[in-house]
């Protein structure tokens, strides 16, 4: 109980149950600690760890967990931990590149209950949401504060994200409750939204739960969506002023070994100009398959170069899980 009084003792925006038309604590009881190792010599380490740690949502009463995938990417073992305390070894059973969710299965009995799916594209901006995230009592009453569209530097690109405020501040993993006691989404990232007369507020960043219904199936089976793969560049990009800079490549990525540099300009793909990011992953992603060739014009020292990108599937590059 110390750690509750500690957490609410901190936390302003901590929800009261009576605030609520369902039952706050009931819902709080299926969001778990995640905790997970990952090899030193895995394709993630040097950018992610070796030791990462989140949140997830039981999704089903078999122990079924729903989490945000960057948390359990060529783990090699997991644990979970339940708002009582209580450390059941997992099993890291898939993770989709395209939505970003993970997969996490308990290996002894959790006896937690489930969250069911609410609606996300019934989520309205100025929706009261609960977002919680580890241990129980770490919630954060908050607010939906837009849906847009969200283009990851890492090649990831969402066409509705949901942002909520105040920021949750164990973000990895958490889940985004609706005014129904409903699951509406997994939190992604904390990250910070110019506010008025140039201030800045930080928001979270959430992975609509009606992305999974379509894959879940598709998961489960195979630990992974069962169709051909997306083009993988390896190519860290961000937006700059209009201009889309390349600014970190993969190790051993596509991109790096046909030549692309740091601070290369992206202009084109297949004669196609880009105007953004997502409108870059697009241009790529519509190409073909992983492994298509991709043409692409980049300008260098203010010349034009062209480069044929042998795209790859980037699950190739990451250890499997081992198998429970």
């Amino acid at each position: 109980m110390a750690e509750k009084s500690r957490w609410e003792a901190s936390s302003p925006d901590q929800p009261r149950a009576e605030e609520f038309g369902f039952d706050l604590d009931h819902a709080l009881e299926s969001i778990v600690a995640i905790r997970s190792a990952i090899p030193p010599d895995a394709f993630t380490a040097p950018i992610l760890g070796v030791e990462r740690a989140g949140s997830g949502v039981v999704i089903r009463e078999s122990g079924l967990v729903l989490t945000i995938g960057y948390l359990i990417t060529e783990a090699e073992s997991v644990w979970l931990t339940s708002a009582d305390g209580r450390v059941t070894p997992a099993h890291a059973l898939a993770y989709d590149q395209t939505t970003g969710f993970g997969l996490v299965q308990a290996l002894g009995r959790l006896g937690l209950p489930a969250l069911n799916f609410g609606r996300s594209s019934e989520a309205k901006p100025g929706d009261p949401v609960v977002v919680a995230g580890g241990a129980r009592g770490q919630s954060v009453r908050a607010r939906v504060i837009g849906k847009q569209e969200f283009a990851g530097y890492w090649e990831y690109l969402l066409d509705e994200a949901i942002f909520t405020a105040p920021a949750h501040p164990f973000w990895g993993g958490a889940g985004l409750i609706g005014q129904d006691g409903k699951l509406l989404g997994i939190s992604s990232l904390h990250i910070q939204q110019e506010a008025e007369e140039g201030s800045r507020r930080d928001i979270n960043m959430i992975v609509p739960i009606d992305l999974l219904p379509p894959i879940l199936d598709d998961l489960l089976a195979y630990g992974r969506v069962n169709k051909p793969p997306r083009p993988w560049l390896g190519v860290y990009a961000a937006d700059i002023e209009g201009r889309i800079v390349v600014f970190n490549l993969a190790e051993r990525g596509p991109a790096a070994a046909a030549g692309l540099r740091e601070g290369d300009i992206v202009s084109s793909v297949r004669d196609s100009s880009v105007e953004s990011l997502g409108d870059f992953y697009r241009k790529v992603w519509s190409s073909g398959p992983a492994g298509a060739e991709i043409p692409i014009e980049v300008v260098r020292n203010k010349r034009s170069h062209w480069l044929r990108i042998n795209s790859a599937d980037r699950d190739a590059f990451l250890k499997k899980p081992p198998l429970h």
